[in-house]
């Protein structure tokens, strides 16, 4: 890394493993890995020597990416640098027979598809560990009650286990929906010029089955001159999701983190906050989730863009996809990875749930109540709407618990027992299935990651 670096891709986001997927080294290796299984193909289908297929076997591990990207500047042309290359380091009559009857997107589609493939298999890694993290956090906490919001405002009363196995059942959606999207877009694209096969005649779908069975892919059933963009859109989309999935859950943390909330936190405990305000323990993991997940959003308008391509291809796709592809992926991975950070550091507070959940004195509880009134005393809803409405209202401003309003109002008093009235309105007795339901989405949760992903098996 040079300090003169100026994207922040390659210092600061993204893993290793991440980075060496979507480098100019891995996207070249890759495309000689394509150049190598098309001229074995092409030997098995008998239009080309079996010993070129060897030759070239055998020389493509001579060829360095930054050859060429050297040749790429002289040509102008990435994958005739790259044919250039192979072919002196190949040389006789092996020379002859590379990239034969092939088109360029040939090479670079397929290519992507193993991208797609080796990055997408190792984003669904994480994504699997961080299912597995937040349901054993889900089962830890399934009676933990704290109060449900919506709209900003108290609602009734849920359980922290409830909360998170909310996000359980997205996130595993989460990685169906990507096994589904490779399904599309993983795929090999051999066709030669505007995907007819017409130079290799009638070998034309030998050539193009034995190249992608060499990749480990599957072939797309047919494409014109590139591979169809719907399936990178298609993968682009899933990936955003993801990450507002977890820009979802980031900004739950925060939210709940404020000092007046402090329900739930990330531990900053020995690292250092504002640089102005020493006592503050800014959430700077969760807000970078929030922050890089806007990046994930824009970049899937342009794989949206690229589906629009004159007649059976143009370049417009080509300056955006080297850009976007390992942009997203690269800030998919550091969202990952930042996620399952944030929840090694996530810290809850009981207690604190239990203050805020009394803070309006049982007025949470007027559903409660109100189902009491219909269902034992024959009120009619509307009627026993209002009472609900009045009692709880006044509970909130003056402090008095709603069971001791409602067990003094003519109504009620005489009619049902205070203690009874202290049980039904209790909140941590208002659940619901909470509990069940949590153990719903953790067995599904736990079927989706069993389920395998074939096209992001090993090839």
């Amino acid at each position: 890394m040079s300090a003169d670096s100026v994207c922040a891709f390659e210092w600061r986001y993204g893993s290793p493993e991440m980075r060496a997927i979507v480098s100019r080294r891995g996207i070249i290796e890759r495309m000689i890995r394509v150049e190598v299984a098309l001229l074995e193909a092409l030997a098995e289908a008998g239009l080309a020597p079996r010993e070129a297929a060897e030759r070239l076997r055998e020389a493509a591990s001579r060829v360095h990416p930054e050859e060429v990207y050297e040749r790429e500047r002289e040509t102008g042309h990435e994958v005739i640098a790259l044919v250039e290359a192979l072919a002196e380091k190949a040389g006789g009559e092996a020379a002859r027979w590379i990239h034969y009857g092939a088109t360029s997107n040939d090479i670079v589609d397929t290519a992507w598809a193993l991208v797609l493939r080796d990055a997408l298999r190792l984003l669904l890694g994480k994504l699997s560990r961080l299912v597995q993290r937040l349901s054993q956090l889900a089962r830890e906490t399934r009676d933990v009650v704290m109060i449900g919001r919506t709209h900003g405002q108290h609602a009734l009363p849920i359980t922290l286990g409830f909360k998170l196995a909310n996000y359980v059942y997205e996130l595993a959606r989460s990685r169906e929906r990507i096994c589904a999207a490779a399904s599309r877009a993983v795929r090999a694209k051999i066709g030669g010029a505007v995907g007819t096969m017409a130079a290799w005649g009638e070998a034309g779908p030998r050539v193009r089955e034995a190249a992608a069975r060499r990749l480990g892919l599957e072939p797309h059933v047919i494409t014109t001159q590139v591979a169809p963009r719907d399936g990178f859109a298609e993968v682009a989309a899933a990936l955003a999701i993801l990450a507002s999935q977890l820009d979802r859950l980031a900004t739950e943390v925060r939210e709940l983190a404020r000092p007046e909330i402090m329900e739930v936190w990330e531990d900053r405990a020995g690292t250092l906050g504002s640089s102005a305000m020493p006592h503050k323990a800014n959430p700077v993991t969760a807000e970078r989730i929030s922050g890089l997940a806007r990046i994930a959003r824009s970049l899937s308008t342009a794989f949206l863009e690229n589906i629009v391509l004159w007649h059976e291809r143009d370049l417009s796709n080509s300056g955006s996809e080297r850009v976007a592809i390992p942009h997203l992926l690269l800030t998919l991975d550091q969202m990952l990875e930042d996620t399952l950070a944030l929840l090694g550091r996530l810290r809850y507070s009981p207690e604190r749930m239990r203050r805020n959940l009394e803070l309006s004195h049982g007025a949470v509880m007027a559903e409660a109540l109100m189902g009491l009134l219909i269902r034992e005393l024959g009120m009619s809803r509307p009627e026993a709407y209002r009472l609900a409405k009045k009692l709880s209202e006044e509970a909130a401003s003056t402090g008095r618990p709603l069971h001791e309003l409602a067990a003094s109002h003519p109504a009620l008093a005489g009619r049902v027992p205070p203690e009874r009235l202290r049980e039904i309105l209790d909140p941590l007795r208002y659940t619901g299935s909470a509990g069940w339901l949590v153990e719903q989405a953790l067995g599904y949760a736990e079927r989706v990651l069993r389920a395998p992903c074939p096209p992001l098996e090993e090839g």
